[in-house]
């Protein structure tokens, strides 16, 4: 009875990955539990945590939410607008928005995920709640398209092509790829927020393409953007003065 005991207590000590009398930091483990000898044990895999399907819901919906409101009347709406009047071709545009952004937000959300596993957990609140108080003062300024944005060229590349890098340029550093940025270091799931800011793109942009100026002009874009600025500041008073999210603690 004693010797299981010790096993038990031994085993809870060990990492969850692999148990093994090889690993001198093993032995040190035994020892310390009371055994004269080591014994051997042989590998024990335990199932990883996985993150509840709530928390990825959650991510993907209010990433699609956010940043389809924050796409409206943005730079990359109205290159989408250019684009769509210039090569009268929506279906490529379409998919290479789609391209675009996939790529994009992926880089971006790979960012925020690193940011928040380098920074300490009330740092990192700090980072992100002032970020989305950034954002809902963001919201509230009128976006232009630079005049090179609109100088696209002849398609060399295709549509498809000179939509990809034409947008993928355009959203460097804009509200959307700022606010997935954050997202991904605030949610504890990357795909989540990818695939939700993507979405979120496509619902603000595909009508622009397919539609004109015709859908924008229907949509209020200083309403819009005043939700979304509500949004935001939610956002960042939650980081501020709630829990910490699980990324953040480390659970």
């Amino acid at each position: 009875m004693q010797c299981r005991r010790h096993c038990r207590l031994l085993l809870r000590s060990l990492p969850n990955y692999a148990v093994s009398s090889h690993d001198p930091s093993h032995h040190a483990d035994a020892l310390k539990a009371g055994f004269a000898q080591p014994p051997v044990f042989h590998y024990i895999a335990r199932p990883r945590q996985r993150i509840p399907c709530h928390t990825i819901l959650d991510a993907f919906l209010i990433s699609t939410g956010i940043v389809a409101l924050a796409e409206i009347g943005d730079k990359t709406q109205l290159l989408a607008l250019v684009l769509a009047a210039r090569f009268k071709k929506p279906w490529p545009i379409i998919w290479g928005i789609l391209v675009a952004t996939l790529l994009n937000h992926a880089l971006a959300g790979s960012a925020g995920v690193w940011a928040a596993n380098m920074a300490g957990p009330e740092t990192m609140r700090w980072i992100l709640g002032l970020s989305f108080l950034a954002m809902a003062v963001w919201m509230l300024i009128p976006d232009r398209l630079d005049a090179d944005a609109t100088d696209t060229p002849k398609a060399p590349l295709g549509v498809f092509g000179t939509t990809v890098v034409a947008f993928f340029l355009a959203e460097m550093a804009d509200k959307t790829q700022i606010a997935t940025i954050a997202l991904a270091a605030r949610f504890d799931t990357l795909a989540g927020v990818v695939l939700g800011t993507t979405l979120g793109m496509m619902i603000a942009n595909v009508p622009a393409v397919l539609l004109g100026e015709i859908a924008t002009k229907k949509i209020p874009a200083n309403v819009v953007h005043a939700v979304a600025a509500l949004v935001f500041a939610a956002l960042g008073v939650a980081v501020l003065w709630g829990p910490l999210p699980g990324r953040m603690t480390g659970s």
